[in-house]
C-alpha cells in the first residue's frame, strides 16, 4: 500500500483505559515500527493520553491525538447513546472514517452502543441488509472466522449467505495464502437435517461456491467447529452467541481444573515440572487474549470491538488484528465477494 494505514482508536473505552489501551499501543509499535507504514489516531482525554504516552516512552511520530472530553459509559443504552454520544471518544473515533481519515476503527467500549454508532455513521453496504459480528476462534490446524456472534438474533437465508461472503473475505484478508472453507452450523451434517432456512442458504452457497471466493463444505455440527475441516463457520446471532459463551466457559473450565489437578499434591507438582513446556504451549493455544477482537462486517468500513475487560496484551492483539485487516484489503475483498448482488 502506498499510503500509511490509518487506525482510529477509542483510547478511553473498556476497563482501565487509557492505561490499558496506550500500553497495548506500545506493544503494537514495538512489533511493527520497522514497517513504518501506519499512523495511530488516539481519541480521548488529551492530557491523560499524553501522560500515558510519556510513561511508556512511545515515539510520537506514529501518534495523532484528537481530544474528546466525554466517554461512553458501560451502562449507556443504544437509545440514549444516539442523543448523548456525539462528543465522546467512541463517536469521534468512528466518525473519523467518514472522510477517509482512517481505514478502520477500534474500541473496547460498550458493544451495543458501538454497533449502533457504527451503523449510524458508516451505514450498511449496498444490498447488505444486516451487519454481522465476526470473531476468531482457534482450531486444530489454525484459526476459524465465526459469525454472527450476536448482532442479529433472527436471520433470513439471505442474511446467512451474506455472512458467508463477508466471513470468507475476512478470512482471506487475514490468511491470504489459504482458502476459505465455509460451513453452516447445524444439528447434523446430513443434507436432510435442519430448518428450511438453513436448507435454502445451503442451496445458494453451493451455487456461489462456483465463483471461487470460497469452498462450501455443507453443514457442520457444534462438536466439529474446532476440527479445522472448515474455517468460516456461519450461523445466526442467537446460536452463535450461545456457541461462543459455551466455548469460553469450556476453555475456562479446562484451565481451572487442569491447574487444580496439577497442584493437588507433591506428586502432581513434580509431574508439572516435567510437563511445563507442553502445558505452557497448551495454555497459549487457549489464551483468549490472542483471539481478542470481534469485527463488525457489512458496513462501509470495518470496525473492531476489543473485549472491554481484556488487558493491554489483549488490546494489542485487537490492534494488530485491525492492522492486518487493512493490510489484507478486507473492503476490496468484500466488494469482490458481493459483486453478484448487483445482478439481483
Amino acid at each position: 500500500m502506498s499510503e500509511k494505514i490509518s487506525i482510529a482508536i477509542d483510547a478511553m473505552g473498556g476497563d482501565n483505559s487509557p492505561n490499558k489501551t496506550i500500553k497495548g499501543v506500545k506493544f503494537f509499535i514495538d512489533k511493527n515500527s520497522k514497517n513504518n507504514d501506519f499512523v495511530l489516531n488516539l481519541f480521548g482525554k488529551e492530557k491523560e493520553i499524553k501522560n500515558e504516552l510519556t510513561k511508556y516512552k512511545i515515539d510520537s511520530k506514529f501518534i495523532n491525538i484528537i481530544n474528546a472530553d466525554n466517554v461512553v459509559s458501560d451502562n449507556e443504552t443504544p437509545l440514549t447513546a444516539i442523543k448523548n454520544s456525539k462528543n465522546t471518544s467512541m463517536w469521534k473515533c468512528i466518525n473519523y472514517q467518514i472522510n477517509g481519515d482512517a481505514d478502520i476503527s477500534l474500541s473496547a467500549g460498550n458493544t451495543g452502543v458501538l454497533l449502533v454508532i457504527s451503523r449510524m455513521i458508516l451505514k450498511m453496504m449496498d444490498k447488505v441488509s444486516k451487519p454481522a459480528l465476526a470473531g476468531l476462534w482457534p482450531n486444530q490446524i489454525g484459526t476459524n472466522v465465526v459469525l454472527d456472534l450476536g448482532a442479529n438474533i433472527e436471520c433470513t437465508d439471505e442474511n446467512l449467505v451474506d455472512f458467508a461472503e463477508l466471513g470468507s473475505a475476512l478470512y482471506k484478508s487475514l490468511f491470504p495464502s489459504d482458502t476459505p472453507k465455509v460451513s453452516l452450523l447445524n444439528i447434523g451434517s446430513e443434507e436432510i437435517k435442519g430448518t428450511e432456512l438453513l436448507k435454502n442458504a445451503s442451496k445458494k452457497l453451493k451455487e456461489l461456491s462456483n465463483d471461487d471466493n470460497f469452498i462450501f463444505n455443507g453443514y457442520i455440527e457444534g462438536n466439529n467447529i474446532m476440527s479445522g475441516q472448515s474455517n468460516v463457520i456461519v450461523t445466526d446471532g442467537f446460536t452463535g452467541n450461545v456457541a461462543l459463551k459455551t466455548a469460553e466457559g469450556t476453555a475456562k473450565f479446562i484451565n481451572l481444573n487442569l491447574k487444580k489437578t496439577l497442584t493437588k499434591n507433591i506428586f502432581t507438582r513434580i509431574s508439572l515440572i516435567f510437563s511445563y513446556f507442553s502445558l505452557k504451549k497448551f495454555k497459549n493455544k487457549l489464551d483468549p487474549r490472542k483471539y481478542n477482537g470481534a469485527i463488525f462486517l457489512g458496513l462501509n468500513g470495518p470496525v473492531v470491538k476489543s473485549h472491554g475487560g481484556t488487558d493491554a496484551l489483549g488490546f494489542f492483539y485487537s490492534l494488530d488484528l485491525s492492522y492486518k485487516i487493512v493490510k489484507g484489503e478486507l473492503m476490496s475483498r468484500i466488494k469482490n465477494n458481493l459483486k453478484h448482488l448487483k445482478n439481483e
